[in-house]
């Protein structure tokens, strides 16, 4: 197997500092991590920004999910300074797709955006055999 572009390593190596409680309780750690322009929509829909998300985990009003297991992580360069992951978690049995922009700066590459959508365990089409068609029925959604 291949290694991963360097900003694809470094994106990954970023959102797996992000699952680390120590990390999410620490103001100085994240700052280390988040754009400074950072957003996200969360897996209730709900639109956040970078302050917004450091008060709630520092002050211990965000949701702990537990330890979150990653899978399915993939990686593309969009640009020199521009990597797309997308990856699955889990934490106790909650499921979730997720999809992060990271942008290189000066300091390094910085978590830019990142949305989650929940899923359940059904089976999945994963491929482009199916595009267009429903995850079980094989007909076209819509």
């Amino acid at each position: 197997m291949t290694e991963p572009a360097p900003g694809v390593a470094a994106a990954i190596e970023g959102e797996l500092r992000l699952m680390d409680p120590v990390v999410r309780a620490s103001t100085v750690l994240l700052d280390q991590v988040l754009h400074p322009d950072y957003h996200e929509v969360d897996t209730a829909g709900r639109h956040w920004d970078r302050a917004t998300v450091i008060d709630s985990l520092i002050s211990g009003l965000a949701p702990r999910p537990g330890q979150l297991t990653a899978s399915r992580m993939r990686g593309v360069n969009l640009a020199d300074e521009l990597v797309h992951l997308t990856f699955d978690t889990e934490a106790k049995g909650r499921r979730a797709h997720r999809s992060s922009l990271w942008r290189l700066t000066d300091a390094g590459w910085l978590l830019y955006y990142h949305q989650a959508t929940p899923f359940d365990a059904a089976p999945e089409v994963s491929d482009g055999a199916n595009a267009g068609r429903g995850p079980s029925t094989g007909r076209p959604c819509g």
